[in-house]
């Protein structure tokens, strides 16, 4: 309380004092009851005045703090497959009934798959586990608190980066509980198969495998490739404790159209325990038709580089880099054709274009000549400032000319273009906005356009590599990236006849993946028709059953869920309910479940994160000296804390209750004295 405070308190109560003395003592005989009333009436007076001083107090309220201790659970299937379900239930159990850890810890229990989530129960169905997960997600949660945390797993990763690397950023000890066994067996496994999703009629194929062997004693097995009934490839391969890993490169014919689905073998050991992941099944498509690309430019940029290897990742692709005399000399290879910062040098390119309807990719940035490009098209214009800007891309989520993946465009680094307005005489299709300095510009990055029967794309800038670059950072791969210009140019490189709908699909999936099937459908005037009815009619072809499925709206999209179905060759057909449209195809489940492809438990990785993060690893067995050991692991304390509020006196209500009792008191003494 401050000192002024204190002297105003002072000063009313010797107020209060002389006021009730004056009107109880100095004006009337002194008397008992005169100076109870006067000692009531002060009291009034004094309270009243307290009141209107209002002093503040602070008001200090003490709680106890436990900390927290986090219980992430794997709940994916590789632990029922090491006969883990029940020891990890029994586990669990004893941690929720620990009285002892419960007084000491607030407990939290997640359970992790695919990704993390709270623990309301554990079934060991999830199809992929990323320990991983756990740490990036729960370190946002507990990253301003105490935390330590019971990591209850087989240790066996199949999705996500290294948790090795992962568990650095957790900021508190990690206790590992190993699930399963940890002997070594003796064990051949295909660690990696690595196939391109096409190949094209005629041609062999590269196929690249990689094979392990965990055990002490040499072993000869032999490496097959089957189709059908049919050994397609084979090769005679030794192990031994020294030599426990191979790779093998080699290639396949495509002799035939279509899906061809291929099994990779190492025949079993014997006595071998674990012979799932002795197999790789694999799937190619076979085509027979190639899309021949032009980029065409009179300067070098890593553009063109990164445009190139971007396009050229769909086998279905051949991409070219020539200069404009070149690409006129064999202009009928070309089925698109990409320019690359026009320039006066490109007028041949466009009256040959033009002059065969052909469609075209263009773009622009610091070397562009604008002054020609805005005299040899008249689709567009561009302000010319001779001055440029850096613009960040911006995705236009009501774009709906084809499916576009969702990629995080606002993290992507800017393009450099022109300064100015670009205005347009048609009309276009923005992909991209431009963003500067974080405001949206209503200005196209990135278009498409139809005009007299001719499709066009216009990027407004350059540097585009480092999208690719970037994209390459996010996800340690360029398949984002990638993905989004093969659709561009799949666009462009189509016959441009538009159909009302369309369906995005890949003709074969691991049996334990998440099946997307994603679907457009336009009106007669080709907008998006986002009230449409659309359904997927499948046929098992190998049992003829049938199921209907009715697809749900996302966004700018339709999708079905095709995740659970049985392994195996499905025909399908989507169509509109009212049958305005349909479009059928075939995809391929394959038999194939990542989570069987473990024996053991990875103790050794386990154990690393326990004492990199200075916890400690215990097996199942151990729940009892795991729970021992937290409870008497002094970094972990209960912590009193403290908070102090500032209260004022008026918020006190039993100051208006004295007021009322000593105003009540002294209307009833002098009414019992006859004084009133």
């Amino acid at each position: 309380m401050e000192a002024t405070s204190i002297f105003y308190i002072v000063l009313a109560g010797a107020i209060s004092f002389f006021l009730a003395f004056y009107q109880y003592i100095f004006r009337s005989e002194r008397s008992k009851v005169n100076l109870i009333l006067s000692g009531l009436r002060t009291l009034t007076y004094f309270t009243i005045g307290l009141l209107l001083i209002n002093p503040k107090f602070e008001k200090a309220s003490f709680f106890v703090e436990k900390p927290n201790l986090v219980v992430a659970i794997d709940n994916s299937e590789s632990v029922k497959y090491l006969n883990q379900d029940e020891n990890t239930r029994n586990l669990v159990g004893v941690l929720r009934n620990s009285t002892e850890l419960n007084e000491r810890f607030d407990i939290k229990y997640y359970a992790f798959g695919e990704d993390v989530y709270p623990a309301d129960s554990l079934s060991f169905n999830s199809g992929q586990s990323d320990v991983n997960s756990v740490f990036k997600g729960l370190n946002q949660v507990y990253k301003n608190s105490m935390a330590p945390m019971i990591l209850i797993s087989d240790g066996n990763q199949t999705l996500g980066r290294d948790y090795e690397y992962g568990a650095d950023k957790y900021q508190h000890p990690i206790f590992p509980v190993i699930l399963g066994d940890t002997t070594t067996y003796s064990d051949l496994r295909i660690d990696q198969l690595n196939v391109n999703k096409y190949a094209f009629l005629k041609n062999r194929f590269p196929v690249e495998v990689f094979m392990s062997y965990s055990g002490n004693a040499s072993v000869n097995t032999r490496f097959v490739i089957t189709s059908g009934n049919s050994v397609v490839y084979s090769k005679d391969i030794a192990f031994s404790k020294s030599n426990t890993s191979q790779n093998l490169n080699l290639t396949l014919a495509a002799n035939s159209v279509g899906v061809r689905s291929y099994r990779a073998s190492l025949i079993p050991l014997d006595n071998e325990r674990n012979v799932v992941n002795n197999n790789k099944p694999f799937a190619v498509e076979v085509i027979d038709q190639k899309t021949n690309v032009a980029i065409i430019s009179t300067m070098s940029h890593p553009d063109l580089g990164s445009l190139k290897k971007a396009i050229m990742s769909n086998e279905q692709r051949q991409v070219d880099i020539v200069r404009p005399a070149d690409f006129l000399r064999t202009f009928n290879n070309y089925q698109l054709a990409i320019l690359y910062q026009p320039n006066p040098g490109f007028k041949g390119v466009f009256d040959a274009l033009k002059g065969s309807n052909r469609n075209v990719f263009i773009l622009t940035g610091t070397q562009t000549n604008w002054s020609f490009l805005n005299g040899i098209q008249s689709n567009y214009e561009q302000e010319i400032t001779r001055q440029t800007e850096d613009f960040q891309p911006s995705l236009n989520p009501n774009y709906n000319t084809f499916i576009i993946d969702d990629i995080d465009f606002n993290s992507y680094p800017p393009l450099r273009t022109e300064f100015g307005e670009l205005t347009f005489n048609v009309p276009v299709q923005p992909i991209l906005y431009k963003t500067l300095n974080g405001n949206l510009i209503n200005e196209p990055l990135l278009l498409t356009l139809e005009n007299e029967n001719r499709r066009e794309a216009l990027l407004v800038g350059e540097n585009i590599w480092k999208w690719r670059a970037q994209c390459y950072l996010d996800n340690q791969s360029f398949a984002q990236f990638d993905n989004f210009i093969g659709k561009l140019v799949q666009y462009l490189a189509s016959d441009n006849q538009k159909r009302r709908l369309t369906v995005d699909y890949e003709t074969f999936y691991n049996g334990n993946s998440n099946i997307i099937i994603s679907a457009q459908f336009f009106n007669k005037n080709y907008e998006f028709d986002n009230k449409a009815s659309l359904e997927i009619i499948l046929r098992n072809s190998e049992t003829e059953t049938t199921q209907t499925i009715p697809f749900v709206i996302r966004q700018n999209n339709f999708q079905v869920d095709l995740s659970g179905l049985e392994p195996g060759t499905y025909n399908f057909t989507v169509r509109t309910t009212n049958g305005e449209a349909s479009q059928s195809g075939s995809l391929t489940i394959l038999d194939y479940n990542v989570e069987q492809q473990f024996l053991n438990a990875n103790a050794n990785k386990l154990t690393a994160i326990a004492n990199s993060s200075e916890g400690r690893s215990f097996f199942s067995e151990q729940v009892n000296e795991l729970t021992d050991a937290l409870i008497a692991d002094s970094r972990f304390t209960t912590i009193q804390k403290s908070t102090k509020k500032v209260v004022p006196l008026i918020d006190f209500k039993l100051l208006l209750l004295l007021i009322a009792l000593s105003l009540g008191a002294e209307w009833f003494i002098r009414k019992y004295n006859g004084l009133i």
